[in-house]
């Protein structure tokens, strides 16, 4: 029985549907991103992105984007986080770990009774709303005429079902770790729950 998940969601242009290393995407949806090849689908569960890759290709294929791709800061992630908690506080779920990086987020969270993309789909969602609210939303200088944004999130999310208290433990240990791995503090948010 699965008990939590962990899961990673990324921010616009972070991990590109046809990236030299694979990904989880069907498809190409941009054009612009087409000419770099077709949709690089995988189906491995391990982490891709130490594999050997062209980055010069990669960097070209980021360039050809519509949007630079988003890079979250300081202010942009404890922005996130007061989005994350609010959706917390309005779906009831259990958040056991996060780690909010410059270009994509850990978590790992409790089984809950919406299916875990709907989750992930309100806790960006909520984050959204947040950065806007505070003037800090990375994508405000593309607002159209109509004052819409484009979304600083992809979509879905990729995530490993757990479903044993040990592998809750392991992905709870090493989202905390991420940050330290990329030189930054640790993350101690007030929207996590202490596990019983």
């Amino acid at each position: 029985m699965v008990l939590a998940y962990h899961v990673i969601f990324t921010a616009y242009g972070f991990w590109l549907p046809n990236d030299p290393r694979g990904s989880w995407s069907d498809f190409v949806r941009s054009w612009e991103l087409l000419k770099f090849g077709p949709a690089t689908k995988v189906s491995t569960r391990r982490s891709l992105a130490h594999d050997a890759h062209d980055a010069a290709f990669r960097a070209a294929a980021k360039r050809a984007l519509r949007y630079p791709p988003v890079r979250f800061d300081g202010l942009q992630a404890r922005a996130i986080a007061r989005g994350f908690a609010k959706a917390v506080e309005r779906t009831g779920c259990i958040i056991y770990a996060c780690s909010i990086m410059p270009d994509h987020v850990h978590m790992v969270i409790a089984r809950h009774r919406y299916d875990v993309e709907q989750l992930v789909g309100l806790l960006k969602g909520d984050a959204t709303r947040r950065l806007q609210a505070e003037g800090l939303h990375p994508m405000s200088r593309y607002a159209s005429k109509a004052m819409s944004l484009p979304t600083p999130w992809v979509r879905n999310c990729w995530k490993v079902f757990l479903d044993h208290r040990a592998g809750i433990d392991r992905a709870i240990g090493y989202v905390e770790r991420n940050p330290l791995k990329e030189g930054m503090r640790p993350q101690r948010w007030n929207l996590i729950s202490t596990r019983k």
